[in-house]
């Protein structure tokens, strides 16, 4: 099984603001139907999703122009420049800038954001830089109270040190970052499912490549992500006027992930639809890329 991933086909670097470059790469047709994808933590831009579900179709409509698929990195991660102040709002911003300079238009290109991508794709939503969202296997805002006492504990230390003092996380959590300790940890809190398709040697490599490009700076961008993940977002999701497709496994184990597979999402954005499948876990980006893809295009 292939997963649907595949080298990239393009890629490249794209001014944003303050002479930043973000580094993005590209599958499908360069006319098709453009789809941003916000990766999970620390991934690199050459893992993609549904490469084989991109090509143009004869079922008319968007189907009919195929998809571009276009994976951008955020800053300080692979080849993206950094940008230490950064908050969910300025990626948002980068967004707009991204989308203008590569000729996408504005507010054209939907969004994909998968695991930690989450948080980032639903603040473009909340900042009107896109026309819908697919959030697959997302993490909420684990400060929302109906999180309280559904927390792994180590996640809720985490959480209450973020809060109390973001730099000091930061600098204290940098030096034991790195691409081999977070595929541990990602192979470790996976259900059976997830560690059956994470460890299959078609696609574990890649996998891990696209970890070892997110730390290619260090590990400064990655828990930066982390931060602003974890800490209460800028932006009211119950202000998201536009679609929201939630999918969600039912075998997804991780800790980090929405600790009710997106139930309290949900409920809180007024365009949302919950998609859960039963029997798919966390990865559900790979086995399930045609669903998620349809229904984010329509």
């Amino acid at each position: 099984m292939t997963y649907g991933i595949r080298e990239p086909e393009r890629t490249g670097r794209t001014a944003v603001s303050g002479g930043r470059h973000l580094g993005w790469a590209e599958w499908g047709p360069e006319d098709g139907a453009p789809v941003l994808f916000f990766s999970g933590a620390a991934m690199g831009r050459s893992l993609a999703f549904g490469a084989d579900s991109l090509a143009p179709s004869a079922r008319g409509g968007v189907a009919a122009r195929g998809v571009r698929l276009i994976a951008v990195e955020r800053p300080g991660i692979g080849v993206s420049d950094p940008d230490p102040a950064r908050t969910l709002d300025g990626w948002a911003a980068d967004v707009a800038a991204f989308a203008a300079a590569r000729g996408l238009g504005p507010a054209a290109a939907p969004a994909v954001g998968f695991s930690q991508g989450a948080p980032f794709a639903l603040a473009c939503a909340a900042a009107g830089v896109v026309p819908a969202v697919a959030v697959v296997s997302g993490q909420d805002d684990l400060t929302h109270p109906a999180f309280a006492t559904l927390l792994d504990p180590y996640l809720r230390g985490m959480l209450e040190a973020i809060a109390a003092d973001p730099a000091g996380f930061a600098a204290s959590f940098e030096p034991t970052a790195d691409a081999e300790g977070l595929w541990k940890l990602i192979v470790s809190t996976s259900s059976d499912t997830d560690r059956a398709i994470y460890t299959d040697p078609a696609f574990e490599p890649r996998y891990r490549r696209c970890l070892d490009e997110g730390f290619a700076q260090g590990p400064a961008g990655y828990v930066r992500d982390l931060v602003l993940a974890m800490s209460p977002w800028p932006f009211a999701v119950e202000d998201i006027r536009v679609p929201v497709h939630l999918w969600y496994g039912g075998r997804d184990a991780s800790t980090v992930h929405s600790p009710d597979h997106g139930a309290t999402l949900a409920a809180r954005i007024p365009t949302a639809r919950h998609h859960l499948l039963p029997e798919a876990g966390g990865s559900l980006l790979w086995t399930h890329a045609a669903a998620i893809l349809t229904g984010l295009l329509g």
